[in-house]
């Protein structure tokens, strides 16, 4: 905790009680004020941090559960009490991202996600960001494959002029053409700068291409150049009518606020947003089961290699979420899908764990980094990842080979008790951690939400953890890494250009 703290005032952040919580969140405001009067800073603050901390004191420390609601136009509203600080959360989650779009206009969902900064008929082009500023927040947005969401952090005082702001923004978004040109550039740079620019980011890109026959996360979130050189501002408007509608928004609310009060300004804010017509229909495009291995190399500038080993498995189904943990129902591919996250952990889920010890230690060590990760669930197909860097004098073949290796040892012989208690009880704490702060409370709330999970997934989630076996791990690892399901990218490093300038951006990527 005092090194924690340290770090935290290291920087000394001017005098802005606002900004205090926002370094000092998840910690209860009492104990920040404490943490503050200790380490003898912020004397400006003093006097305002000792009447925090007496008002912080009276608060109720307890978590409150999170409710559910469904406005009166489809729209769905979730709410976590959370009174530990005077801050709140506020996220507009859209269930609609790159795995909705057609081939032709990839990129929409995320160059729209940028274009709901530009205005209102009552707002100016960014001035909504502005407004939050102001209001003593901040704000920002996202893309990714299965979403897209827009969050506030505010004092929690102000909630009620952001949900002005944000049902304005959502409902009523509008843009001239030459904006949606002139944002168009920005997204592009962005393009070149994260993935052009980015050897990893391009191997990626090219492999999942590969590895996805008709699923479609093969195509990438930022879309590809070419399309993104021909979208219209219309294309945008289109997806834009299609899919933002209320019965396809949830409405996430967590920190300081009461829930009534919050429910009540939801309708009258969100609540006034026309339902709409019917959501388009989303068709099942399932990915072919593969049969057998594939490659991809990609040859880029770059000091060393990399190597990616990527093989599809199954994701957790939200029904296996609400059966008993452990239960005689407990197997098939959601229970599966928990022993591979279990395998991940134990490969990869702490320092000195099975890969680092294996791989990246000693004289003969194979690699410099060397990871492992699973996808658990999401709207599209999921998959497990080995990866690393070879050290000098091996190859990204050797590298594969070993990591295969790894796998194949937990197969034969599986994993002791001890390492599966240890990596349950790393897991457990990592999943209650990360709920300390109220943003991502209500991050993994909108997250639930839009896979269709219950509120109380997490929790579901961590009991159903406890209960994967020692020969449940050891079953995955033997059923999911055949090559026949793999797919194996490699970054083949060529020589830099010593002409070549890095690209600097030249216009600001924040959203």
């Amino acid at each position: 905790m005092e090194s924690l703290a340290l770090k935290l005032f290291s920087r000394r952040p001017s005098a802005d009680i606002l900004l205090m919580h926002r370094l000092l969140d998840p910690y209860p405001l009492a104990l920040a004020a404490s943490l503050v009067l200790a380490l003898g800073g912020f004397s400006d603050l003093h006097a305002q941090t000792q009447a925090a901390a007496a008002t912080g004191a009276a608060r109720q420390v307890a978590v409150t559960e999170p409710e559910q609601f469904t406005l009166a136009n489809g729209m769905t509203l979730i709410v976590k009490p959370d009174r530990r600080a005077p801050t709140a959360a506020l996220m507009l989650w859209v269930r609609v991202g790159s795995m909705d779009e057609v081939d032709g206009t990839t990129g929409v969902a995320h160059v729209l996600e940028h274009m709901l900064f530009k205005g209102t008929p009552t707002l100016k082009p960014g001035e909504f960001s502005k407004r939050i500023a102001a209001l003593g927040g901040r704000d920002n947005a996202f893309t990714s494959r299965d979403a897209t969401a827009y969050h506030q952090q505010i004092p929690s005082s102000r909630l009620e002029e952001v949900m002005q702001l944000d049902a304005d923004r959502i409902a009523h978004s509008q843009w001239s053409d030459d904006e949606f040109r002139r944002e168009l550039e920005v997204v592009k740079e962005e393009r070149r700068l994260r993935v052009e620019d980015a050897p990893r980011a391009q191997l990626y890109e090219a492999a999942n291409a590969v590895m996805f026959t008709s699923a479609p996360y093969r195509r990438p979130i930022i879309g590809w150049m070419s399309d993104l050189e021909s979208l219209t501002s219309d294309d945008a408007r289109d997806f834009y009518k299609r899919w933002y509608q209320p019965a396809n928004l949830a409405l996430v609310v967590a920190g300081d606020v009461d829930v009534a009060k919050v429910r009540q300004l939801a309708e009258t804010y969100y609540g006034r947003i026309p339902a709409g017509g019917a959501l388009p229909a989303r068709k099942p495009r399932a990915e072919p089961e593969q049969s057998g291995l594939r490659r991809v190399e990609h040859k880029a500038p770059a000091s060393q290699a990399y190597v990616s080993l990527m093989f599809k498995v199954p994701q957790l189904q939200a029904a296996a979420l609400l059966a008993a943990p452990g239960g005689a129902s407990a197997s098939g591919p959601s229970r599966d899908a928990l022993a591979l996250t279990v395998l991940a952990a134990v490969l990869d889920g702490y320092t000195g764990a099975r890969l680092d010890r294996a791989l990246t230690q000693g004289p003969a060590r194979l690699a410099d980094s060397a990871g492992a990760s699973n996808g658990l669930y999401g709207r599209g197909p999921q998959v497990f990842v080995l990866d690393g860097v070879p050290a000098d004098g091996q190859t990204a073949e050797q590298l594969a080979t070993a990591l295969r290796e790894q796998v194949a040892q937990v197969a034969r012989e599986g994993v002791s008790e001890a390492e599966l208690n240890r990596v349950k009880t790393q897991w457990v704490a990592s999943e209650t951690y990360k709920l300390d702060a109220v943003f991502s409370q209500a991050r993994e709330l909108g997250s639930h939400w839009v896979r269709g999970f219950p509120l109380d997934a997490s929790r579901r989630l961590v009991a159903h953890l406890r209960t994967v076996t020692s020969a449940e791990v050891q079953h995955v690892a033997a059923h999911y890494f055949g090559a026949d399901q793999l797919t194996m990218a490699t970054l083949v490093p060529q020589p830099r250009d010593p002409q070549a300038k890095p690209r600097t951006a030249q216009t600001s990527l924040r959203h």
